[in-house]
C-alpha cells in the first residue's frame, strides 16, 4: 500500500487509536455506498447485484460514471471502500463487440469507458485474458484487488462509480465539542468522515437544529448554508454569518454587517447598496438601500445615478464683475480688453501699479506691474520691489538719515568713511587688495572680478541699473537697504583699519556734540518762549500767526489729535514740538520720520 493509501486509512480511522486496535467500521445501510473523497474527486462502492449496462446507468444516475483505475491511486481507494468484503465489483473497463484480445497492447485492447487505453497501471489475475477472448467481456476487482473479465451481462455483487467536482468541495464542519452531524452526499453516501465533502452534500445536527447543505457562495468558493434565510444557531459556524452573528434577548440569533453594507436577502450574507446603483460620483448608503450624491458644481439627473453640470454663471447671477464662462464643475471669470484680473477683480491695465508694492517707481508691462527705480537706485536682488543706491565711482556720498544725521547707510561692496570736516562718504572696497582672488584679480566699483575663479569663490558685481523687478515675482521682504561695513572676509589692509577707527571716534564725537546741542535748545526753549495755548474748554482757537502755518509746513506725514500748545522752531532746519496730545505722529517730504520730543 502506497503513502496515499496510508493517508486515506488514516482519515477513514478518525483520530482515535491505532487501526490494529480499533473495531472496524459499521457496514453501511443496505443501498447505502460507501465512499472516499480526494481533492475534486469522491468514489463510491454500491454493493447491489447489477449487469454492467445497470452499473454505468447507477453511476450516471449520481451525476458520475464507472469508475477508471488508471493510477495506484484510484487502486488504494478501492481497498478502502471494499472493507475486505467478498465479491467482485464492476470497473470501468471493458472489450467492446468486434475486438479481441491482444496481448501485446497495454490493457490486452480492453477499454476505459471513455474510449481509449491510457493507463500507469494494471492489477490482471493470472495471465490475464486469454488470447483469442473477444468482446464484448468487462472486467469486475475482486475480493484480492485483481481485474477478472467476464460476460458484460452476467450480474456482480457490486459496482464503483467516480464523481468529479471541478469547483471544490465543503470542508467538515467545524462542530462543538462532542456535538454529532449526520452527512448524506448527493450519491447516497452517509459516510460522516470524509475529509471533503461534494456539493449538494447535506448535514444533520439535531443538537443544535440545523439542517445545512454544501451550497456555492458569492466569492466563487463553497461553504454551508441552509435553505431557509436567516442564520442559524451561532455556536455552528457562526449562524452562517458572512460577518458576524449575534442573539436577541430571547436567544434568536441573527447576522449583522459591516458599516455601509447590509444584510443580504437569505439574512446572512452582506451586500453594498452602492454597488448596485452604480453612481457616477459618490453614494451614501442608507439601511439597505443607497443614495446617489454629487460633487459641487455638479446636480444628480433625472435617472438618479448620473451627474449633471450646473451653469454657475446662468444659476448664479453677478459672480463675475465682467464675463462669466461655465466651466465643467465650476466658472472662470475673465475681463474686457484692456482690464486685468486681479484677485477676483477686473482692474485697468493701466491702473495695475496703484496695487504695486513698488518703493519708487512701477511700470505696467504685458499686462502685468514691474517695479522699477530712480536714476541712481537698482532693484534689490532679494527684493525686487525695494531699490538699492548705486554708486559707480570709487567713492559717493553717505545716504544718512536728513534728521540726525547720524545713521548712515552705503550700497552693497562700499565702506562708510568721515572727513574731518564732517562730510560722510561711500567709499569702494578693493576687494583684490583684500585677496578675495587666488589669481589675476580685477576690482570694480561696489564689486571684483577674478580672471580665473577660485574654487568656492563667486565672482561679485553690483546689480545694474536695467534691473527690473517684475509683478510676477511673489515679493514678501520688507528689508532695508543694506548697512555696508567692513567686508566679512579677514585680511584687511591697514589704512583699512586707521579709517575704521578714525571714523568710530569721529563718529561719537559727533554724536556727544548733537546730544549736548540739543539738550542746550531745550533748556533756552523752556526760559525764553511764551506759549500760546488753547484753551479747548472756552472754544478759543489757537492763534493763526504761526500756529496752524507751521503745522502746514510740517509736511503731509502728520497727524495730530487733542494739540494744546506748539513751538515751532525753524532754526538749523529742525522743529521742536513740545504738546500734550493722545496721538502725535510725522515724517518729513523724505521719507524719514521725525523724532520729535513729544
Amino acid at each position: 500500500m502506497g503513502p496515499l493509501g496510508l493517508l486515506l486509512l488514516a482519515v477513514a480511522a478518525g483520530a482515535g487509536p491505532p487501526p490494529s486496535t480499533s473495531p472496524p467500521p459499521p457496514p453501511p445501510p443496505p443501498g447505502a455506498p460507501s465512499a472516499q473523497c480526494l481533492d475534486s474527486r469522491c468514489f463510491g462502492l454500491f454493493w447491489a447485484a447489477r449487469s454492467f449496462a445497470a452499473a454505468g446507468g447507477g453511476c450516471r444516475g449520481g451525476g458520475g460514471r464507472l469508475m477508471w483505475a488508471r493510477s495506484t491511486v484510484a487502486a488504494e481507494a478501492i481497498e478502502l471502500l471494499r472493507r475486505g468484503r467478498a465479491g467482485g465489483v464492476w470497473l470501468g473497463l471493458r472489450l467492446p463487440e468486434g475486438r479481441c484480445v491482444a496481448a501485446g497492447r497495454a490493457l490486452r485492447g480492453f477499454q476505459w469507458e471513455a474510449g481509449d487505453e491510457r493507463s500507469d497501471y494494471q492489477a490482471w489475475a493470472g495471465a490475464g485474458p486469454a488470447e483469442g477472448t473477444c468482446g464484448p467481456r468487462c472486467v469486475v476487482v475482486s475480493a484480492e484487488l485483481r481485474w477478472e473479465e467476464r460476460a458484460c451481462d452476467a450480474e456482480a455483487a457490486g459496482f464503483l462509480c467516480e464523481y468529479s467536482y471541478p469547483g471544490g468541495m465543503c470542508a467538515p464542519l467545524a462542530l462543538p465539542p462532542g456535538t454529532p452531524a449526520a452527512y448524506t452526499t448527493p450519491f447516497g453516501a452517509g459516510d460522516s468522515d470524509l475529509p471533503a465533502f461534494p456539493p449538494g452534500t447535506r448535514a444533520q445536527v439535531p443538537s443544535l437544529d440545523a439542517s445545512l447543505e454544501c451550497r456555492p457562495r458569492t466569492n466563487g468558493s463553497w461553504g454551508w448554508g441552509a435553505a431557509a434565510p436567516g442564520a442559524w444557531r451561532c455556536q455552528l459556524e457562526g449562524g452562517g454569518c458572512e460577518w458576524r452573528c449575534q442573539e436577541d434577548g430571547r436567544g434568536r440569533p441573527f447576522c449583522t454587517c459591516p458599516e455601509g453594507t447590509a444584510v443580504g436577502p437569505d439574512g446572512r450574507g452582506c451586500f453594498s447598496p452602492c454597488a448596485e446603483l452604480q453612481c457616477e460620483h459618490l453614494c451614501q448608503p442608507q439601511g439597505d438601500r443607497g443614495l446617489c450624491l454629487c460633487e459641487e458644481g455638479y446636480q444628480l439627473d433625472a435617472d438618479g445615478r448620473s451627474c449633471a453640470d450646473i451653469d454657475d454663471c446662468t444659476a448664479k447671477p453677478g459672480l463675475c464683475s465682467q464675463e462669466c464662462v461655465n466651466t465643467a464643475g465650476g466658472f472662470r471669470c475673465q475681463c474686457f480688453a484692456g482690464y486685468t484680473l486681479v484677485e477676483g477683480s477686473c482692474i485697468k491695465t493701466e491702473h495695475l501699479c496703484f496695487r504695486a508694492p513698488c518703493e519708487q517707481d512701477c511700470l505696467v508691462v504685458n499686462g502685468t506691474w514691474r517695479c522699477t527705480c530712480f536714476e541712481g537706485f537698482a532693484p534689490d536682488p532679494k527684493a525686487p520691489h525695494r531699490c538699492l543706491r548705486l554708486c559707480g565711482q570709487a567713492e559717493c556720498p553717505a545716504h544718512c538719515d536728513p534728521h540726525t544725521g547720524d545713521t548712515c547707510y552705503c550700497p552693497e561692496g562700499y565702506i562708510l568713511q568721515e572727513y574731518d570736516e564732517g562730510q560722510k562718504v561711500c567709499t569702494d572696497i578693493d576687494e583684490c587688495e583684500e585677496g578675495y582672488c587666488d589669481g589675476a584679480c580685477s576690482n570694480l566699483f561696489g564689486g571684483y572680478q577674478c580672471a580665473t575663479p577660485s574654487p568656492g569663490l563667486v565672482d561679485s558685481a553690483p546689480p545694474g541699473p536695467e534691473e527690473e523687478g517684475s509683478g510676477d515675482l511673489l515679493l514678501t521682504s520688507t528689508a532695508g537697504p543694506v548697512l555696508t561695513s567692513v567686508p566679512p572676509r579677514g585680511g584687511r589692509s591697514p589704512g583699512t583699519l586707521v579709517a575704521i577707527i578714525v571714523s568710530t571716534v569721529l563718529s561719537f564725537v559727533a554724536l556727544v556734540a548733537v546730544v549736548c546741542c540739543l539738550l542746550k535748545r531745550v533748556r533756552a526753549a523752556k526760559t525764553r518762549t511764551d506759549y500760546k495755548c488753547q484753551q479747548l474748554e472756552t472754544g478759543v482757537g489757537m492763534e493763526q500767526s504761526g500756529g496752524e502755518r507751521g503745522v502746514a509746513e510740517m509736511g503731509h506725514g502728520m497727524q495730530r489729535s487733542h494739540v494744546h500748545c506748539i513751538l515751532l522752531d525753524y532754526r538749523r532746519q529742525q522743529m521742536l514740538i513740545f504738546c500734550s496730545l493722545e496721538t502725535f505722529s510725522a515724517t518729513d517730504q523724505t521719507g524719514w520720520p521725525l523724532k520729535l520730543p513729544c
